[in-house]
């Protein structure tokens, strides 16, 4: 029997490892072309003002665009550990490997990539998904019968209900409840935006802060998958234990982001309150639509439409009074 690529024919082709979420895909493409269709409408814009809105509507873009990805990205607590350990089971073969454990809202990674790529006759580059959303003992027992290598099975064994360690319920609920705080300060994003489209100024700051309030609310609902007992993943001789990572960090500097533009913007809107109405361009009116009054002049041939109505009335004991009434035609 013949073989190609590596596999018998009549077996299914050879699986790829988990690159990217499609969804953070295309989250990440919806905010590009955003940011590019804004960016080509700027020249449009005439004076000084090209500059702000350019300024604001990258800024707004980049957090609006961060709240969305932070949901999708699976990096938000990682480990990794350099080892020699079991490759299958019921084999004596060794392999020298990277193994790692990566943390999203909505599942975890599981990685391992040999050093060097090609042992023992094979390519050691896995990148495994296991989704909160379905059941993780499921999905294990598809590894189990795919025959994924030794390390990922022992890490993704912790993340089942039958395990002692009860990592599932923790990271699966702390998961769900950072994700819906980071939902709910995306809709306070979308609110702010349309407050900085009105003249209330004001609370488009207030909600620029509630903004702020939920991303770090999301932050400390992660932050609850340390309060359990931390279970230990022992990689041959090498042990495995997860910290914050990148996304963790960039949702921590998006929320003092909106913390600082909030409360600028509350701070300057009760200082200079029509300054930041001009900056902003609402709540202006124009000449045309404004009513003084003061001295004026008439133009004559505008007179003629005036009808000037002169009515005198007395009163007993009282003076006459005089009252003229001019009505405008």
């Amino acid at each position: 029997m013949t073989f190609y690529d590596g596999i018998y024919p009549f077996y299914s082709l050879q699986r790829s490892p988990f690159i990217i979420d499609i969804s953070l895909l295309v989250a990440i493409l919806v905010f590009s072309v955003l940011a590019v269709s804004f960016i080509f409408i700027l020249p449009g814009i005439r004076g000084k003002s090209r500059l702000f809105w350019m300024f604001r509507i990258i800024i707004s873009l980049f957090i609006g665009g961060v709240l969305v990805v932070l949901n999708f990205t699976g990096d938000w607590a990682e480990a990794s550990v350099k080892a020699n350990a079991t490759y299958k089971s019921f084999s004596n073969a060794v392999v020298s490997a990277e193994v790692g454990l990566h943390v999203g809202l909505y599942g975890i990674n599981i990685t391992l990539r040999g050093e060097p790529v090609s042992q023992i006759n094979e390519t050691i580059d896995y990148n495994e998904i296991f989704s909160w959303s379905s059941s993780v003992d499921e999905q294990y027992g598809d590894a189990l019968e795919r025959g994924l290598p030794n390390p990922i099975l022992y890490i993704a064994e912790k993340f089942t209900r039958n395990s002692a360690c009860g990592l599932i319920f923790q990271y699966r609920y702390s998961g769900r409840f950072a994700s819906a705080n980071l939902w709910t300060a995306f809709c306070c994003w979308l609110v702010a935006n349309i407050l900085f489209s009105m003249p209330v100024i004001l609370y488009a700051g207030y909600m620029m802060i509630a903004t702020a309030a939920f991303i770090f609310f999301s932050m400390a609902s992660f932050s609850t998958i340390y309060n359990v007992s931390q279970c230990d993943f022992s990689i041959g001789a090498e042990s495995l234990r997860t910290d914050y990572s990148h996304s963790f960090w960039i949702a921590l500097a998006t929320g003092l982001l909106c913390a600082v533009i909030g409360l600028v913007v509350v701070l300057l809107d009760c200082l200079f309150p029509g300054r930041m109405r001009e900056a902003f361009s609402v709540g202006v009116d124009n000449e045309e639509d404004e009513c003084h009054t003061g001295e004026c002049y008439l133009n004559s041939g505008f007179l003629e439409g005036v009808i000037s109505d002169d009515i005198t009335q007395t009163g007993n004991g009282s003076l006459p009074q005089q009252i003229t009434t001019l009505t405008r035609l």
